[in-house]
């Protein structure tokens, strides 16, 4: 395979985003007019035309997933297209150079916790915080447990690419690879076994911590829903894991191996959490992992310098930064393509599936540009010498036609789509349209007035959430309105790109954070949405060259034409 080289861009995500999976019946009307909406349109017999598209799946070979800022674990079970898995390595660091852990000290106990996206939904009888977890991607009406295995990772996960000069950060890849040639091996990953958590439970409650006091037990905090697990020395089913962090750590106080920061990243490479099914069955888990709550704190004990006979304490904090890389093991069954579709025709169907999944492409007008030698019209400049007058130079003199609206709908083929145990489908409510040339979005992208911060409703008016079947909860369609778009394309001269199409968790992301690297077997450049690479679902539109004619992907234009 040949590896694009692509410049990683250092991304953070500073605030937790609540994410939400509901569904809309409503068909929200434009912004962009006063004069054509979905309501007014048939009423005031507005003029419209459809214009054929080639649209066409894209099927992604192992796409960029370090600097995602958040991180996928666990498992999902697309009703559609089959299972994926999702484990993950992180680096370690400790933010503490040259620590003195002071005279006998003691490991006392060890608290591994990365806490949850959640919303509070009200207060219990107990006067307890009641919650809603965000966090978890799962195909069962009740949330699954998964096996969570912890090791030492031995494999350098290294700041820079060697084979660019060190001009550009390293770039990792969801098939636990550096590069078309280098992979990461399980010895590697699974250097030294740590811990098992079998099961991990998920849970919505919070967690409350308490202490003896000498008549009552206090509570002295209360925590937000998370993974936390204790293990600690008195506990003689923990030794082993109390013993490992004593050597890894206390031990080496005085050595070189914590004296800065490059000679602990080579002696403690991090940290690889393998994510197994239990009975077959497992929930995925979004978590950001950048929280200053997600971290392994290592609680020991020392004899006090100042009080004689007295124990003091003090803890040792591993966050999980700055790299850190998923890893997707796919098991999908036939219904994922396995080669692109037709470029030149379109396909009947379009298969978007996110992760290491699939994208579409969608070709206007052929996807022709304006011809130079100005003796033929194509495709694109028929149309746009239907709408205005050009001069010489292709420029925008005067318009024939305003365009009102012009939308790109894709109705969800349920013949393709399966229903998970429970008889429901697992169709995403977002999907994004981009500039698959530049990676960027769509102009009606930055001009939506809904560009809020819940991406369950957020940009809304050009970004149509999936609208479903009032009784079957069923997807029908979700409607893209592209029309300053396609007004750039007829006023300013723009160029008539390809569109790309993905799955979404979270069309927010992409207002700020660039498109990740995709490694090919050809030369051809390819990128992927990162709100795609973290969201496991999937789905199954109409494409272009469907026989089922009112499912059919067109492009429609509503317009009027000036007395």
């Amino acid at each position: 395979m040949k590896l694009k080289k692509i410049a990683l861009r250092n991304f953070a995500i500073l605030s937790a985003i609540a994410l939400g999976f509901v569904a809309c019946d409503d068909d929200f009307t434009t912004l962009n007019s006063d004069i054509i909406n979905d309501e007014t349109a048939t009423n005031f017999n507005a003029t419209s035309e459809r214009y054929d598209v080639i649209s066409y799946t894209d099927v992604l070979e192992p796409v960029q997933t370090s600097g995602l800022g958040l991180n996928l674990l666990g498992l999902y079970d697309d009703p559609t297209y089959g299972r994926t898995i999702a484990s993950l390595v992180t680096q370690v660091n400790s933010g503490l150079v040259n620590p003195t852990f002071g005279s006998n000290a003691v490991l006392d106990s060890v608290v591994f916790t990365i806490p949850f996206f959640s919303t509070v939904t009200g207060v219990s009888e107990a006067d307890g915080i009641e919650y809603e977890l965000d966090s978890v991607i799962s195909t069962s009406n009740s949330i699954k447990p998964i096996k969570l295995s912890i090791f030492e990772n031995s494999y350098f996960l290294r700041d820079f690419d060697p084979n660019l000069d060190f001009n550009f950060s390293q770039i990792f890849f969801s098939n636990k690879s550096a590069s078309e040639n280098e992979l990461i091996s399980a010895s590697q990953l699974e250097a030294v076994p740590i811990a098992v958590i079998d099961p991990l439970e998920i849970s919505n409650e919070e967690i409350v911590l308490t202490e003896e006091g000498e008549t009552s037990t206090n509570v002295t905090q209360r925590l937000s829903p998370r993974i936390r697990k204790v293990w600690n020395r008195n506990t003689p089913a923990d030794i082993n894991v109390i013993e490992y962090w004593n050597t890894k750590i206390l031990a080496q106080e005085g050595e070189t191996v914590l004296s800065n920061t490059n000679n602990f990243n080579d002696y403690f490479r991090g940290l690889y959490f393998k994510a197994e099914p239990i009975q077959d069955e497992g929930s995925m888990l979004l978590l950001n992992l950048n929280s200053q709550d997600a971290n392994i704190t290592l609680h020991y004990s020392f004899d006090s310098p100042t009080v004689e006979n007295q124990r003091d304490k003090g803890t040792y904090v591993l966050t999980f930064n700055p790299t850190r890389v998923n890893f997707f093991e796919n098991d999908f069954n036939s219904t994922f393509p396995q080669q692109d579709g037709d470029d030149i025709n379109g396909d009947e169907n379009l298969y978007l599936k996110g992760g290491e999944g699939s994208l579409a492409t969608i070709k206007l007008f052929n996807g022709d540009q304006p011809d130079d030698d100005n003796t033929t019209d194509n495709a694109f400049e028929t149309w746009r010498k239907e709408y205005v007058n050009v001069d010489e130079d292709g420029e925008f003199v005067s318009a024939k036609r305003l365009v009102n609206e012009a939308n790109l709908i894709f109705y969800v083929n349920q013949d393709e789509i399966e229903v998970d145990d429970n008889g429901n489908t697992q169709e995403p409510n977002r999907l994004y349209l981009y500039n698959k040339t530049n990676g960027l979005p769509l102009i009606d992208y930055s001009q939506d007035a809904e560009n809020q911060s819940l991406p369950e409703l957020s940009i809304r008016n050009h970004l149509g959430i999936l609208e479903r079947e009032e009784t079957t909860d069923k997807g029908i369609r979700y409607k893209m309105r592209i029309t300053s778009h396609i007004n750039n394309m007829l006023l300013n001269n723009a160029g008539n790109v390809d569109l790309g199409l993905a799955v979404s968790l979270n069309v927010n992301l992409e207002a700020s954070l660039g498109q990740f690297g995709v490694q090919t077997n050809d030369d051809e450049f390819k990128n992927v949405p990162v709100s795609s690479i973290i969201s496991p679902r999937g789905t199954v539109l109409y494409g272009n060259a469907t026989t089922v004619d009112d499912k059919k992907l067109v492009l429609e234009i509503f317009y009027t034409e000036p007395e």
